[in-house]
């Protein structure tokens, strides 16, 4: 671990994904680190699975990209059931232009092997196993580290402390901080099991199989024929129980029967999970910054926790690099702490719908997702409030170090994430948007003639200046222009996409977010003053900070199911049915006598389990496993 009297440039404790994927973009930028972890190999079993194609960008842009593709199973949608019945089949957006598949799943044990390996080739990486961190001391300028090894106590001093261990953290703990929010009541068994099986890659949900009566289950595929089986227990359950191994083989063994499984599977791993949408006040205390699980939970529902956790790690890594090289004022962190706070609060709004449809906390919740069950199985357009929101990049609108559009600007705004897109370089060979801008600062220009290239060219050349050792890209888009050692592309649909003008330059930054779009050129020179002081320039338009894309029929049923179970919740038990009929009559009196009618007819008739099985039959999708029963 170095001597103990150096100061070190940056101490990363923990060496899951996130600690990880921080330690390689710093060192990618040619600063050294030390990773410090309690344990003595990578984690065991799959825990987060699902990677997200913005995901894929990270780690492409950090060098395992690659190595997780060629393992992991890509995936497009999914498919919920209520008991036998289909009542929802989703799919993400997936065009032609995407470069990658919207998720890909690998366990997180794997993941964490590919991090490993690519950290072991990196000389300016230092990972240490059994090094637990017992206390520390933040004296403004160094932080002082004390380290149990299988040497004895260690003292190290780091000019920065990154804390990514995980929703337990230690270093949390030793700071004397804790996350404030929500806790959620419903408790899942999570399990492994090695099973050959032909079905396909996507996510399936049964509400209420007769397998697990009044709860849920859910499946995944893994790689080489691992399968992630989550299921949850009643909240009267003694858990220790459940989590005995011949408990978990019994209860995925009858979920497997069900399905009409012969093929013999055996249980790998197991654990306990609870949902959680809780954050620390401030992800940046001193020189100690948290990241990750560290400083934010989010539900597991729409896979959003390990994703958001290399969010906050690419940016994290690009901005405390360019405060260790004296490019930044530590100011830049706190647009650090804004943005990666404001998109937990993204994934928490998206994430906290789903968990009250996984698992209701109220009895207006559980009233509430039994109709909308019941009714999707008839009518479609309910399906979309079982939509798991699968995760998606977020985006810092809010941010201080966000600059303002101009009242013009359409499409893809400041803070939002640019996309990677499938391009024809100029040579005719087939690339990518993100390869022909790099990992650092992408400067975009579209449609610029001879003497608009002149300008911006100059421009780019001093801010690459100013921003080295961080790379800054010169790309052309459409335009007139004849480049002189500066790719170019000629998509207009790429341009009309983004919402891009002729004559606009867009800046990229290092982590893919629009930092700004720039109608002049010469704008190009306020870039490094700005990151310097982690502030924006006044003026303009800064874009929505909720921006909302849901359909409006989708967005009134969404109010209608929340508003609905909290009034559920807010009246007296003894009184829930009769503000049903009240609510019913109100209702009723708004629209003509043959509608309320129908509503009512098909209310009663959705009541009906055998009106189910009908329903179920007349879709004719089979057996909910895939096969015919």
């Amino acid at each position: 671990m170095g001597p103990d009297t150096d100061p070190l440039p940056v101490v990363v404790v923990g060496a899951g994904p996130v600690g990880m994927a921080v330690a390689l973009g710093l060192a990618q930028r040619g600063i050294r680190v030390t990773v410090l972890e309690a344990a003595d190999t990578v984690s065991f079993g799959s825990r987060a699975i699902c990677i997200s194609r913005h995901s894929l960008e990270v780690a492409h842009r950090l060098g395992f990209g690659e190595a997780v593709e060629e393992t992991a199973l890509p995936w497009l949608g999914g498919r919920s059931y209520f008991r036998e019945a289909e009542v929802i089949s989703f799919r993400m957006p997936m065009a032609e232009h995407d470069v990658r598949a919207p998720m890909v799943n690998i366990g997180q044990s794997e993941l964490e092997q590919i991090m490993v390996d690519r950290i072991l080739a990196d000389p300016l990486v230092t990972l240490a196993w059994r090094a637990e961190v017992v206390g520390f001391h933040d004296d403004g300028s160094v932080v002082e580290v004390g380290v149990s090894t299988v040497e004895g106590l260690r003292t190290l001093r780091a000019r920065w402390l990154v804390a990514t261990d995980g929703g337990r953290s230690r270093m949390r703990e030793l700071a004397g901080l804790s996350l404030e929010g929500t806790s959620y009541e419903g408790r899942y068994v999570i399990a492994d099991i090695h099973w050959p099986s032909d079905l396909p890659v996507e996510r399936r949900v049964w509400f209420d199989p007769p397998t697990n009566p009044g709860s849920t289950v859910l499946m995944h595929r893994q790689p080489h024929d691992i399968w992630r089986v989550d299921y949850q227990i009643d909240p009267r359950a003694d858990v220790d129980a459940e989590l005995q191994e011949d408990r978990i083989r019994e209860q995925i063994a009858q979920h497997l029967d069900w399905l009409g499984n012969d093929v013999p599977w055996t249980l790998e791993w197991h654990g306990l999970y609870m949902a959680h949408a809780r954050a620390l006040d401030d992800f940046v205390h001193g020189r100690v910054i948290f990241a990750g699980d560290a400083a934010h939970l989010v539900p597991i529902f729409g896979v959003r926790g390990l994703n958001s956790g290399l969010e906050d790690a690419e940016t994290l890594a690009w901005m405390l690099a360019a405060v260790i090289d004296d490019r930044a004022e530590p100011a830049l962190l706190q647009a650090y702490a804004v943005e990666r706070r404001s998109a937990w609060e993204q994934n928490v709004s998206n994430a906290a719908k789903s968990t009250r449809i996984m698992t209701p906390g109220t009895q207006g919740y559980v009233d509430t997702r039994e109709a909308i069950l019941r009714l999707s199985a008839a009518y479609p357009a309910f399906g979309f409030l079982i939509n798991p929101r699968q995760s998606s990049a977020t985006h810092a609108h809010t941010s201080m170090l966000t600059w303002h559009a101009d009242t013009q600007a359409r499409g893809t705004l400041p803070g939002d994430p640019v996309p990677d897109w499938r391009v024809v370089g100029e040579d005719g060979s087939a690339t990518t948007l993100n390869v022909l801008r790099g990992n650092g600062f992408g400067l975009l220009a579209f449609g610029f003639d001879d003497s608009m290239y002149a300008a911006v060219t100059a421009g780019a050349e001093r801010l690459a200046k100013e921003l080295a050792p961080e790379p800054t890209q010169l790309v052309l888009v459409n335009g007139t222009a004849t480049p002189i050692g500066h790719p170019m592309i000629v998509d207009e649909q790429l341009q009309w996409a983004l919402g891009a003008r002729d004559g606009e330059v867009f800046v990229v930054r290092p982590d893919g977010l629009l930092l700004a779009r720039l109608v002049d050129p010469t704008d190009l020179d306020q870039v490094s003053d700005s990151i310097r002081s982690g502030q924006a320039p006044e003026g303009g338009r800064m874009a929505p900070e909720w921006p909302d894309t849901t359909p409006p029929a989708d967005r009134h049923l969404e109010h209608l199911w929340l508003s609905l179970s909290d009034a559920i919740d807010r009246v007296d038990q003894q009184d829930r049915e009769g503000m049903l009929t009240r609510l019913a009559f109100l209702l009723g009196s708004l629209v003509p006598v043959n509608r309320f009618a129908s509503a009512l007819g098909s209310a009663v008739e959705l009541g009906k389990d055998d009106r189910l099985d009908s329903v179920h039959a007349a879709t004719e999708q089979g057996y909910p496993g895939g096969e015919a029963r």
